[in-house]
């Protein structure tokens, strides 16, 4: 086994969620986190979906699915326990769903896998015997944005993995990071869950928010979340220095 074991000490709770596509070193990843970190549990989307369905591949009920997913981070959240969720999570809507918490305290980070396309075309056609994992998941993936932490992990090679596994453990081992809950707005849990839903049962379909606003899932959550971050101007001003941009004042009209 070529890992190495590392004695450090995480600080505070942690919920990573790990995206990327088929076979650019996700599991491989969770269980090194877990095998290094006593504080850390690994929960498997695959494994939970062959368990109740006896498929890895998205099932009959993936509501049901990241439901369960949700409860079982939770309670290890709550154990004081930090989670890496194992999962693909290939568009915003389930990356927002599984980063959010009713539980204090967290710090959320989403993990991108940045895998060059060839690398995972010849893993892929050496474990399954062909690529099409890779261009199904190409159809489907979202390039992430919002108000979501973000860690790219690059692992087009066992040196690359080890130098940027090294990165992300000085993270999570470090005392002050832009990824602490204080400095990030709290999303709202209902609307991801009923927004996850929605994206499950109909992903191509527009739907009528609660509040009247026709669009696509993805767009009732990015405008739900900035109208709440809209409702002050401390919020507003917030948004424009970290979006740089700069508001520009009209100008009197001349008669």
């Amino acid at each position: 086994m070529w890992w190495i074991k590392v004695n450090s000490a995480v600080k505070g709770i942690w919920n990573v969620v790990l995206s990327g596509y088929p076979r650019s070193g996700k599991t491989t990843l969770a269980k090194k986190l877990v095998s290094d970190h006593q504080n850390f549990a690994r929960i498997g989307v695959d494994e939970l979906r062959d368990m109740l369905f006896g498929t890895v591949c998205p099932c009959r009920d993936e509501f049901l699915v990241y439901s369960l997913i949700a409860e079982i981070r939770d309670a290890l959240l709550e154990r004081s326990y930090s989670v890496v969720i194992d999962s693909t999570a290939p568009d915003n809507i389930t990356r927002a769903f599984l980063l959010t918490t009713e539980i204090k305290h967290v710090n959320r980070l989403l993990v991108v896998f940045n895998v060059d396309k060839d690398c995972l075309i010849r893993r892929n056609v050496e474990k399954f015997g062909d690529a099409s994992p890779v261009f199904a998941w190409d159809k489907r993936w979202e390039k992430p944005k919002g108000n979501i932490p973000i860690f790219k992990f690059r692992n087009n090679s066992m040196e690359e993995f080890d130098s940027y596994y090294t990165r992300l453990n000085e993270l999570l081992e470090s005392e002050m990071h832009p990824f602490k809950p204080e400095f990030h707005f709290a999303q709202p849990l209902r609307e991801i869950r009923k927004a996850l839903q929605n994206f499950l049962k109909a992903p191509s379909q527009v739907i009528i928010s609660r509040r009247g606003r026709h669009g696509s899932p993805q767009q009732i959550l990015q405008n739900h979340v900035q109208l709440r971050a809209s409702n002050s101007y401390s919020a507003r001003k917030f948004q424009s220095r970290c979006l740089g941009i700069r508001q520009k004042r009209q100008e009197p009209r001349r008669l």
